[in-house]
């Protein structure tokens, strides 16, 4: 896709659903896309913050590949603006390190070396260095690696359809349930994020969702099951959902580290529901994934270390259920 339209004398943003429209020498929100004349540039392409190797189960995703490595990598910038990131000194600046710069070749390549499963693209908001990342997929299907995108959901319509058969998964924060919260506070909108899950299910692209419950702004008994409602209703039942403790950082220094009372609360609203797979994670909770069909544990987890995995099939050893997720 071209990542840009052009309205009047200005260029039109497509890597998000803020739209920017850029005079010629101007920047999007992210900081990092730049109207340079004839085209929007993403000044990130191939300049990196950061590159790992993860544990999978690290981004987190407990139902896609499990026990492998992905290769993580991410640039600088964002969309969003949260006081509680953990990120902050790489998403909230616009500084570029131009003396880290990587090839395509150069990142599928280290991919294959380390013989990860996958590529992240993560630590910041990948939407907004998707022309670098969608480059390396395409790179990467060629010696079957996969893609992981790790995003707020705020991607534009057009990148969303662009990704099928790109972008193999995806771990999406539904950071909150309160509209006003996400506009004033975190950036985006409620309901483009809510519709680009959807969309994101519809288009067949492995789905994982995280919620940070963070005390006094989204820990609510009443936010917690609208969240779960919507998953429910718009996603399903077999919709993976995290649900991982704040620790204090960035602009929230003075907030306490969610309780654990706070995450098994949101856990058990999640089960009086009927989800199937709720993981509770930056705690000393198990995370087994279970049979939903014969309570099997199929899949025992220390952190982020995957200790036993019976699943056969994508189903149950045991009693042959489908397991919802990609496997092994």
């Amino acid at each position: 896709m071209q990542f840009y339209k052009e309205d009047k004398d200005r260029l039109v943003c497509l890597l998000c659903s803020y739209y920017c429209k850029l005079k010629v020498g101007q920047r999007g929100v992210c900081g990092v896309n730049k109207n340079i004349g004839e085209k929007i540039d993403c000044l990130v392409y191939g300049y990196l913050s950061a590159l790992n190797i993860d544990p999978i189960e690290k981004k987190p995703l407990y139902h896609f590949l499990p026990n492998t490595s992905s290769l993580s990598l991410g640039t600088v910038g964002c969309n969003f603006r949260c006081s509680f990131c953990q990120n902050w000194q790489i998403s909230q600046t616009s500084n570029i390190n131009k003396n880290n710069y990587f090839t395509v070749n150069e990142i599928v390549n280290i991919a294959k070396e380390k013989n990860c499963k996958s590529i992240s693209y993560t630590y910041n908001e990948a939407t907004i260095f998707y022309p670098f990342a969608k480059d390396i997929a395409i790179k990467a299907k060629e010696f079957d690696i996969k893609s992981v995108f790790v995003s707020n959901g705020f991607e534009s319509a057009e990148v969303i359809d662009d990704m099928k058969g790109i972008i193999d998964a995806f771990n999406i924060d539904l950071k909150s349930f309160d509209k006003n919260y996400y506009k004033k506070s975190l950036g985006g909108d409620l309901k483009t994020v809510c519709d680009n899950l959807v969309k994101i299910k519809k288009n067949s692209i492995h789905l994982e969702i995280t919620t940070l419950i963070v005390p006094s702004k989204n820990d609510s008994k009443q936010e917690l099951e609208n969240i779960v409602k919507f998953i429910k209703e718009n996603l399903g039942l077999d919709t993976v959902w995290h649900i991982s403790a704040f620790h204090p950082d960035f602009k929230e220094l003075d907030l306490q580290r969610t309780k654990d009372e706070s995450l098994k609360m949101a856990f058990d609203i999640a089960k009086s529901y009927g989800l199937n797979y709720v993981y509770m994670g930056n705690s000393d909770f198990e995370n087994h994934t279970i049979c939903k069909n014969c309570g099997e544990v199929l899949i025992k987890r220390k952190y982020f270390e995957v200790k036993q995995n019976k699943i056969v099939n994508n189903s149950c050893f045991k009693c042959k259920t489908k397991v919802d997720g990609v496997f092994i």
